[in-house]
C-alpha cells in the first residue's frame, strides 16, 4: 500500500488516463466518415498505430505507456506490474477512453458522428469467430510489446514504440473488416 502514497504512482495513473483519452480521441476521430463512401480501413489502422506509437514514446518513461487494458493485464499476469498499479491503470484507461470518446462526441457534428467509430461483426462472422480473431490479434500485439521492451533485446529501447505501433496497425488492417 506504500505504492499508493507515492507521487510516481499517481503520475503514472494520470499518464495512463491522458494516454487513453488521446488514443480514443485520435483513433476514433480518424475512423469517422467525413466524406461519403466507405470508411478508410488503412487510415483508421494508421491512426490507431501512430497514436499508439506516439503515446508509448511520450508516456513510456512515466507509466510504461500501456494505454491498452490488454497490455496492463498481460504485464500483471507476467508479474511485471503490481496489483494496485494494474488496478489504477485499468481504471484510468477506462475513464480516459470514455473521456476521449466524450470529447470526440462533443466536438464532432451530428451527421459525421455516426456510430463514433464503433465497429460490429461482419454479417458472415459469428461471435465465436470474432472472439478467436480478437484473441489472436491481441496475443500478437502483447507478444510484440513484450519483445520490444525485453531487456535482453539488442535493439534500441528508445525505438520500442515503433514496432508496437506497427503491430497495432497490422492488427487493425487484418481485423477491422
Amino acid at each position: 500500500m506504500r505504492e499508493l502514497r507515492s507521487s510516481a504512482f499517481w503520475r503514472a495513473v494520470l499518464a495512463e488516463f491522458l494516454g487513453s483519452l488521446l488514443y480514443a480521441l485520435l483513433g476514433l476521430g480518424a475512423s469517422l466518415r467525413w466524406a461519403p463512401g466507405p470508411p478508410s480501413v488503412v487510415g483508421s489502422a494508421l491512426a490507431f498505430g501512430l497514436a499508439q506509437t506516439t503515446l508509448v514514446q511520450a508516456l513510456g518513461h512515466v507509466s510504461g505507456g500501456h494505454v491498452n487494458p490488454a497490455i496492463t493485464l498481460a504485464f500483471l499476469m507476467a508479474s511485471q506490474l503490481s496489483l494496485p498499479r494494474a488496478l489504477g491503470y485499468l481504471l484510468a484507461q477506462v475513464l480516459g477512453m470514455l473521456a476521449g470518446a466524450g470529447v470526440l462526441y462533443g466536438v464532432t457534428p451530428g451527421p459525421v458522428r455516426g456510430t463514433l467509430g464503433l465497429t460490429a461483426l461482419h454479417p458472415g462472422v459469428g461471435p465465436g469467430q470474432g472472439t478467436v480473431v480478437e484473441l489472436l490479434l491481441t496475443a500478437q500485439f502483447v507478444l510484440c510489446v513484450f519483445a520490444s521492451f525485453d531487456d535482453r533485446h539488442d535493439g534500441r529501447p528508445a525505438m520500442a514504440a515503433v514496432p508496437v505501433g506497427f503491430s497495432l496497425a497490422l492488427g487493425h488492417l487484418f481485423g477491422v473488416r
